[in-house]
């Protein structure tokens, strides 16, 4: 099944519970090593950046091995069991190091800090520390506090802050591919998610910081940016009232989607832009015309339908049916041909019968997906969906159903790359492939991993063409033409 689940940058699971590290500035060092690791999707990752350069101005300095540690923080994600559980059991791994460091500090960050909030002070008695996604800020304050003997929380949401004017330190970078976040929140109330309560209300940076934060980026280097947003789609910002006679008109208007992926892409034909994610109500055809203009923005779009009956989708709270969403796919197949999708799906939610469960594999059939993220339903506490439904699918039937849609995607799958050999594909080098340092792979612009011979001629964070004689399940592979 794994072999499925191309690695697209929205929720890496080669990354879940990667210790991050940055650069040293002895010059600023007090004396104090920090481990931070994360999990889940892309967006606490970068996350994990801001923490870091935080953390950075006050002296602190970063270790892989959490037993040199002074303080270990924990960035968590809430969307499943598996990954709250999974936390827990590292938590316990950390018990032994503080035993033997009865000083060190042990702080839990994210969404499930958000989602437990006190509590888990009380659940893990390890924990020094939590703190929700929009007070990262305070860490230094937080830190003081438990160096005085107290206990720290501090999870109040905000509805302003992005963190707009810090510069994220790039962890474990390969120097070429960046996350940027846009956004933050969400105010799509889907009755199986936690994100709503954990990262609170939408709101977007001014486009203008969006901007030198990707220019900066590319006058360092880095070839390709993923903007980042629980929903890009509905990124929408608007400036405060101003006397400035030379203001634009664009800055008089404001800013949607469409118009930032524009003013992006102008920085430089050679700096690749993805985003991730959209939400199938909002994906506009003013997006789709501003992707089919410019090169330089990726044709692949991560479409998630997580089921496909619309009965099933309105107890979701999606605010679509099936109709509208094959109205997208339809508005995306006609206006950026060729343009790859990925999507998610989600087995056996509360209710679902055979019929509608079918419902689902025909979408996949009418679609062929590209790639597919796909899950068993998992209840999570304070959800729509856990006050309002019984989790009334039995396990086995879940199971059972999971396991078709994974076929059915397997075979889209390869099909997606069968009809990419004897293509020619435009790749970002990104490194050596992870079988051999004979061989260097990258991304096309479809999201496809391609992989192809090590040549002097060029090297990772350049761009080269590369013929596609032949494909696995997962990747493609050719020769530099």
């Amino acid at each position: 099944m794994m072999d499925l689940l191309i690695p697209d940058k929205t929720h890496d699971e080669s990354r879940q519970g990667e210790a991050l590290m940055l650069e040293q500035t002895p010059e600023k060092y007090n004396g104090r090593k920090l481990y931070i690791e994360s999990y889940g999707c892309a967006m606490n990752f970068s996350d994990s950046e801001i923490v870091a350069s935080i953390l950075l101005e006050r002296g602190f300095e970063t270790t892989k091995d959490f037993n040199n540690a002074d303080v270990i923080f924990i960035n968590t994600c809430s969307i499943r069991e598996n990954a709250e559980q999974r936390v827990r059991n590292r938590l316990r791994e950390f018990t032994i190091a503080k035993v033997k460091n009865p000083g060190m500090i042990v702080g839990v960050l994210g969404c499930m800090a958000e989602r437990l909030k006190a509590k888990f002070l009380e659940e893990e008695k390890l924990v020094d520390v939590v703190v929700g996604p929009d007070a990262y800020r305070d860490l230094p304050n937080l830190i003081d506090k438990v160096d005085d003997g107290q206990k720290a929380v501090n999870v109040l949401l905000s509805r302003e802050e992005t963190y707009a004017d810090i510069n994220p330190v790039r962890l474990n970078s390969n120097g070429i591919n960046a996350f940027v976040s846009i956004m933050r929140g969400c105010d799509n109330m889907c009755s199986f998610c936690v994100v709503p309560f954990t990262r609170g209300r939408e709101r977007s940076r001014d486009p203008f910081s969006i901007v030198k934060e990707c220019t900066d980026l590319f006058n360092q280097g880095y070839r390709e940016v993923t903007l980042l947003g629980q929903n890009v789609d509905s990124y929408k910002w608007k400036p405060e009232p101003t006397e400035n006679e030379e203001i634009s008109l664009n800055e008089i208007k404001g800013a949607n989607f469409a118009n930032l992926l524009e003013m992006v892409a102008q920085i430089s034909p050679e700096l690749r832009i993805r985003f991730s994610t959209s939400h199938p109500k909002d994906i506009t055809d003013e997006v789709l015309y501003t992707m089919a203009k410019h090169d330089n923005i990726c044709k692949y779009i991560h479409l998630p339908v997580q089921s496909g009956n619309s009965r099933v989708l309105d107890i979701m709270n999606r605010t679509y049916d099936r109709e509208w969403y094959m109205n997208r796919v339809e508005a995306i197949r006609r206006i950026i041909p060729g343009c790859a999708i990925s999507t998610d799906v989600i087995a056996g939610f509360c209710t679902e019968t055979e019929e509608e469960h079918q419902d689902t594999l025909s979408m996949m059939d009418f679609v062929q997906y590209d790639y597919a993220y796909m899950f068993m339903y998992s209840e999570r506490p304070g959800t729509l969906a856990a006050k309002r439904f019984t989790d009334d699918i039995p396990d086995a039937v879940k199971n059972r159903r999971l396991k078709e849609i994974v076929v059915k995607q397997q075979q889209h799958s390869h099909l997606r790359l069968q009809e990419k050999v004897g293509k020619v594909q435009r790749v970002l080098i990104e490194g050596f492939s992870k079988k051999s340092n004979l061989d260097y792979c990258g991304r096309a612009d479809n999201n496809a991993m391609v992989v192809f011979p090590v040549n002097e001629g060029y090297k990772p964070g350049q761009y080269v063409n590369v013929l596609v004689d032949r494909c696995t399940t997962a990747t493609l592979l050719g020769t530099v033409v």
